[in-house]
């Protein structure tokens, strides 16, 4: 008696596993059948709200949905990490992160409401260069005129960044570390505001990725300092790179991603990955990341697992960096 009612019990479950089996297979065949939200976590016009935007567009030409933006500041982005993690998995609603958001934050809010499992991976869509600007009438005009000022004035030099835990943060952290100055990191709710307050002359700078900052500093808004690269980007030919600055040590090259909360079917993430694939290899995204001096990932950098080894690493890369310096 009691070993068929177990039989009972075990049927019963099964078929309940097959019954929703069945729906997630129908449900992931039929997806996308209304709109995809894409949540940015900083302010619109920052790098990963442009960045968003363009690989958006495209996307939802390949999935047949519009791809609505959601701009959600706030904590260098671990606000809208948050509620992109609670969110229902299924596929509806997605977040782009970078190495800030989404490796770095772990070591700086030690309490998320998330973690690295929280998410699953979809594609890295975007490589991005951070540079150091300056406002255009700040005293120094090269980068040892910069470093000498700032340790004549320790403390005294603010710079702006996203946000505590954005990647522009990380370029500013490392750059400081790398020059050996004490200057006053300033955050706002996005990359566009500090932008905006270095150009008035409120702050003595920024860090920020040349996909925010490359036009204002060609138009001559604000001075290029820095790029934290091993070659000069095409659309700023006088900007100097670390080496070539005196600074070597200064390595600024980042990554944007999408994310999905956990539990999203594998079906629904691969059409994510294809739609996402189609859209950067797409030439409306490359010329506009040409402009924006963004570089779309190599052919083999799209799977998830690339992605999810980026996160990885920089887990552990940026826990090195920011715990060695407290």
């Amino acid at each position: 008696m009691k070993k068929t009612r177990q039989n009972r019990i075990t049927a019963r479950l099964l078929a309940l596993v097959a019954t929703l089996s069945f729906f997630t297979a129908a449900h992931a065949q039929n997806y996308p059948n209304h709109p995809i939200t894409m949540i940015v976590p900083f302010a619109a016009g920052g790098t990963s709200d442009v960045i968003a935007r363009t690989v958006a567009e495209q996307m939802s030409v390949a999935l047949g949905q519009p791809i609505v933006i959601e701009n959600v500041a706030g904590a260098g982005g671990s606000i809208a990490l948050a509620r992109a993690a609670r969110a229902e998995a299924d596929g509806y609603t997605i977040a782009i992160g970078n190495a800030g958001t989404s490796a770095a934050a772990y070591t700086i809010y030690p309490k998320l409401p998330f973690t690295p499992e929280s998410f699953v991976p979809i594609a890295m869509v975007a490589k991005t260069f951070g540079i150091v600007a300056l406002r255009k009438d700040f005293p120094a005009k090269n980068m040892q005129e910069f470093i000498a000022y700032a340790k004549a004035n320790p403390g005294k030099i603010n710079l702006g960044h996203a946000g505590v835990g954005s990647s522009n943060f990380l370029i500013c952290k490392s750059f400081a570390q790398a020059a050996g100055i004490d200057v006053t990191l300033v955050g706002y709710r996005g990359a566009a505001p500090a932008l905006t307050d270095a150009i008035g002359g409120q702050i003595d700078g920024v860090c920020d990725a040349a996909a925010s900052v490359a036009q204002p500093i060609s138009e001559k808004l604000v001075k290029g300092l820095v790029v934290g690269s091993t070659v000069r980007l095409a659309t700023l030919p006088d900007l100097p790179t670390s080496a070539e600055a005196g600074l070597p040590e200064f390595e600024a090259q980042g990554w944007n991603g999408l994310f999905a909360p956990k539990g999203t079917p594998p079906e629904i993430i691969a059409k994510l990955n294809a739609a996402a694939r189609t859209a950067v290899e797409s030439d409306a995204v490359k010329k506009r990341f040409a402009d924006l001096s963004t570089v779309v990932p190599d052919a083999n950098e799209h799977t998830p697992d690339v992605l999810q080894q980026l996160v990885m690493r920089d887990v552990e890369k940026y826990k090195k960096l920011l715990e060695e310096k407290k």
